[in-house]
Formats: C-alpha cells, structure tokens, sequence
C-alpha cells in the first residue's frame, strides 16, 4: 500500500536551496519567474501560494531558476499538463494526488490536496487516494485514472490489460497525456526530495 503522506515526510534535513529573491534575478531567471508567478497558474484559483511573502517562488519552483533554460521548458510543459490536456479537472488531480503518493511527495500532496478539494474531490475520496483503495472512487473513468497512474508509478509500465483498460478509458492520446503527467510530477517529486523542499 502507498504510504500515509503528510507535508515534510519522505525527507530528512534542511532545505538544500536558497530561495532566491526577486530583486537577485538575471534576466533568464526573470523569465522563469514571471511564467510561473504571472502565468496561467497565477490565474487559477489559488488555493496554495505560489511565492512566499517576499516573493520568492515556492515549492518546486525555485529550483527551476537554477537553469532557466530548462526551468522555463519545464515550467511550460507543467502549465501544459495541467491546462492543455483533455483530462477532467478532477481526472488530473486524482492523477497528481496518486503520482504524490507513490513518490511520496509530500508538497506535491499538500498543494493538489487542495486542487483536488476546489475541483470536488471529498475527504473519502482523498482517503482512497492517499490509501491506494481506487475503488472507492465512483467514477470508472476516474478509477482506472488513479489504478494506471499507479501502475506507472511503481512499476514504470502497463501490462496489456492495463493498457487495454487505460485505452478503453482515455483513447491513445489521452494514455499519452497521463504519461506526460505522471512523468512531470514524478520529475517534480524527484527535484523535491534531493533539494529538500517541503
């Protein structure tokens, strides 16, 4: 069974990064920034804050200013993800909140647990969530959501009769959306853990 996540669990010690300012931003690192505190997520309810009160970046984001470059392309690809992709608004959170779990992400919970509540995910949805019991979940579609998300988060793969129940859901190309998803907040939950950010 999943762990029983809870903010800073999965890490031990101090944060390992700075968080840097915006008054100490090049202009690459502005780019970045601006994407991510003035973009499409800044538009969206904001249920967890995405800068802290002096305006540094939280969570995950602040490693992106390491390389812009990169942070930026990965920023893109997260805004993409979460507000490209044809999957329901509750369909990605259950996705998000699975992939937490199985990484045991304790900030990528902590900020989706709070998505997931404003899109109608319940207290015993989220417990089936955190507990792996995907059957809870009335919804077929949102079932086999959370049991393929699962399966590619533990194992990396999806046997054919998984991948038979995942097409049937979602179509080709939304199996290829869940993957981009699991595979970015996997990459999130990574970063997260070795810069220890919680």
């Amino acid at each position: 069974m999943p762990p029983d996540i809870r903010p800073g669990d999965g890490m031990t010690g101090e944060p390992r990064l700075r968080r840097l300012s915006p008054t100490e931003l090049d202009d690459g690192q502005r780019a970045v920034y601006d994407a991510v505190a003035g973009g499409r997520r800044a538009r969206g309810p904001q249920v967890f804050p995405l800068v802290d009160d002096d305006g540094g970046l939280v969570g995950p984001f602040n490693a992106f200013l390491l390389q812009p470059r990169l942070g930026f392309a990965l920023q893109a690809l997260g805004a993409a993800v979460r507000y490209e992709t044809a999957l329901t608004d509750r369909a990605r959170e259950i996705a998000i909140l699975v992939t937490a779990v199985a990484a045991d992400a304790a900030f990528e919970w902590y900020a989706h647990e709070a998505l997931g509540r404003h899109v109608g995910l319940t207290a015993d949805e989220l417990t089936a969530l955190r507990t792996g019991s995907f059957d809870a979940l009335a919804d077929e579609t949102e079932r086999v959501v959370a049991a393929t998300v699962h399966a590619l988060c533990v194992r990396g793969d999806l046997d054919d009769d998984e991948y038979r129940r995942a097409t049937g859901a979602l179509g080709e190309p939304g199996v290829f959306e869940l993957l981009t998803l699991a595979g970015y907040y996997l990459t999130l939950a990574l970063q997260l853990r070795v810069f220890r950010v919680s």
